[in-house]
């Protein structure tokens, strides 16, 4: 059963949803602020988060900018549902690394589509690690340098952006995050969440999550060193994080991804 978080504080709105989804075979839990909203976020893990912008505490920009700098949840789809309608408004939301923005009033048939859209996108990147880890060598032989250079392949070679993923690459093993990147090469965040958006269709983070993953993989599938080991030499500083954040991305655990692909 899927899980949806929804960060909104009106009763009422809450309500409204709440069966309509369930009806739908979802597990919603609810947050009446943001503040709130990110804990939940980071205890439940859920694969999509939707949110309004006004909610108190911490508004839902800040919600955004938190969930974004955190590994443990910057990949998880958000969606902003809110009463603010306006282009800047919309923009905003989107330069922050939003992946949807309804405004209110929405019927349950257009929240339930953007729902789906984000999990059927969630389900074609699984699809995609699933079929990189298959092309990933396995011969014995394979010496420590060459399982090592592999899964920089996983960053892009453009040009413009290329100092962009060298930082990356550099630091990945590190607890970097949007605001590091950017500082690094001397854009905003804001500017810098918009350009690799627009260029690459994906964020920042999940740039460093893709090569954390990458680095595990190739790890697991070359050494016999623990998960644990792993998980703190790819950049995860909480362990918990990196078993949240490598089920979430290739459904299954990392030592069952291994047994599964060393046999």
């Amino acid at each position: 059963m899927k899980k949806i978080l929804m960060i909104e504080e009106r009763a009422d709105t809450q309500n409204l949803f709440i069966e309509g989804l369930a009806a739908q075979g979802f597990y919603l839990t609810c947050a009446e602020n943001g503040r709130v909203g990110v804990q939940k976020a980071r205890e439940q893990l859920p694969d999509v988060i939707t949110c309004e912008i006004t909610v108190s505490e911490l508004n839902g920009y800040g919600v955004l900018r938190a969930l974004r700098q955190d590994p443990a949840t910057a990949i998880i789809p958000f969606i902003f549902v809110s009463a603010k309608a306006s282009r800047s408004n919309i923009r905003k939301g989107m330069e922050l690394g939003a992946n949807d923005y309804l405004t209110k009033p929405c019927t349950l048939e257009e929240l339930l589509r953007a729902i789906t859209v984000q999990l059927e996108k969630q389900t074609v990147l699984q699809q995609w690690y699933a079929k990189q880890s298959r092309t990933v060598p396995k011969s014995p032989s394979m010496n420590r340098a060459t399982f090592t250079a592999a899964p920089e392949l996983i960053l892009p070679s453009d040009s413009q952006l290329s100092e962009v993923f060298r930082f990356i690459e550099a630091n990945y093993n590190q607890p970097i995050a949007l605001n590091d990147v950017a500082q690094a090469v001397g854009y905003s965040p804001a500017y810098l969440t918009n350009l690799i958006r627009r260029q690459t269709g994906q964020t920042v983070q999940r740039w460093i999550i893709e090569r954390r993953m990458a680095a595990a993989r190739s790890l697991l599938l070359e050494t016999d060193q623990v998960v644990t080991e792993i998980a703190t030499q790819v950049g995860y500083h909480h362990v918990v994080h990196f078993f949240r954040q490598f089920r979430k991305i290739h459904g299954t655990t990392p030592q069952a991804w291994r047994n599964e692909n060393r046999s």
